[in-house]
């Protein structure tokens, strides 16, 4: 009616026109009508998820790329329903406040369909009111603190929007618990009796440390100290490996970042610290690992490693992928995580026939999804939430440059390597 008014008007402003003439502009009005309408609905004609991650972390990186990477495949391939995905990422970097500004401006502004991402748990909590504010389904990939932000999501039903991909601590605690025994079973010449935990100064280091000494303390002898992140500025471990040194531990965990991987090894190696298993817990590694020597037999915790794609055609497809997409290898788990993320909520809006929230909460309770991960990922009950994808996290090696899978034994690449080898 706007575009037709303003015709008019036009027509009243100029010459006198005649029947005919009106008539043909007021087929040309309807048929911009027409095209108005076309464009209007070729601009709905899309699925909108939303996401956040910390960009300028490298797994937060990796998992926007791996989620764009599987949008693309997906949109190549007809789309869903006959629509389009598109994905929208906010940048929280990793603070809570900018998570918060981001589950804002995904509902409020872009107006999402789905929500999915996070890395955080301290994003995630802030998170946590916002979200179920507006109560849209989400597909979280991180956020382990079950205290902060479990706890704050509630029970079933008050949380049933809500679906958990990453394990929470307590999952991931007792696969290492569950793991180690295996593996001393399988390896009888590994023997685990003391545990020293070398751990950041901040909310992430001290939170493992409590999370470990009530997981390990009531069987094995644990101990630990802290240290100053090279993320935050530090760069002398020598206090730190001075104390787990003289603690004689015969399994040693580092729990820090990417930043200290490298000049922990380093200055373990000029102190001849090297007990008999050596293991860094940080979210993700250097990107270039793999290639120093100092890697070599040292041990890791993690859910996917390239190792996978031996024995999963669909790692080795999303590995191939990201590969040619990017020019890179993913470095961290998150990537696949994010990159099932996605395929689960595709295939749940297509089973469910649409975003209405019900149908696709129901959609996504049936979820079976086969992923790179080399495992099948499904829903069950967790501690408090009804909605948690994986439970177990696995134990890993580098060992020639590459992340080698020692436990769990069915997705086992490679034999353990143990002890570790004395620094030369």
């Amino acid at each position: 009616m706007n575009v037709e008014s303003q015709v008019v008007y036009k027509e009243n402003a100029g010459p006198r026109s005649g029947p005919k003439e009106v008539r043909m502009r007021k087929v040309v009005v309807l048929a911009a009508g027409l095209v108005l309408l076309a464009v209007s609905a070729f601009g709905q004609n899309v699925i909108k998820l939303g996401a956040n991650w910390p960009l300028a972390d490298v797994s937060g990186l990796e998992c926007s790329r791996a989620a764009q990477l599987a949008v693309d495949e997906i949109n190549k391939a007809g789309g869903v329903l006959g629509k389009q995905l598109q994905l929208i990422v906010v940048d929280d970097e990793g603070k809570g406040d900018k998570g918060v500004a981001a589950i804002e401006k995904l509902a409020t502004v872009d107006k999402v369909d789905v929500l999915l991402g996070g890395i955080a748990s301290g994003v995630a909590a802030a998170q946590v009111p916002t979200m179920k504010k507006y109560q849209i389904v989400t597909v979280a990939t991180g956020a382990a603190a079950s205290s902060v932000v479990e706890k704050a999501l509630g029970p079933s039903p008050d949380s049933d929007w809500y679906f958990h991909l990453h394990p929470w601590d307590y999952n991931q605690g007792q696969s290492y618990l569950d793991g180690w025994d295996a593996i001393q079973k399988k390896y009888p010449d590994v023997k685990i009796n003391r545990i020293f935990l070398a751990y950041e100064e901040g909310a992430f280091g001290k939170s493992s440390f409590v999370a470990s000494k009530a997981l390990f303390g009531s069987r094995y002898t644990f101990d630990g100290a802290s240290f100053k992140s090279a993320l935050q500025g530090g760069s002398d471990y020598s206090a730190v490996l001075e104390a787990a040194k003289d603690f004689k531990p015969d399994l040693f965990i580092w729990a820090g970042y990417a930043q200290d991987a490298l000049p922990l090894l380093e200055q373990s190696k000029a102190m001849k610290f090297s007990p008999p298993i050596y293991l860094g817990a940080p979210p993700a590694w250097p990107v270039d690992m793999g290639k120093s020597p100092l890697a070599e037999d040292i041990m890791l915790y993690g859910m996917w490693a390239p190792s996978i794609n031996a024995i999963s055609p669909v790692s080795r497809k999303f590995y191939n992928a990201y590969m040619a997409a990017y020019g890179a290898p993913p470095t961290s788990y998150f990537g696949a995580l994010s990159y099932s993320a996605v395929y689960i909520i595709a295939d749940a809006i297509k089973r469910a026939g649409g975003t209405e929230k019900a149908g696709l909460i129901a959609a996504l309770e049936a979820t079976r999804y086969v992923s790179p991960l080399g495992e099948t990922i499904t829903f069950t009950p967790s501690a408090v939430i009804k909605h948690q994808g994986i439970k177990n996290q696995k134990i890993l090696q580098w060992q020639n440059g590459t992340q080698e899978v020692i436990w769990p034994f069915e997705v086992q690449s490679k034999p353990l390597v143990y002890p570790l080898p004395a620094w030369k």
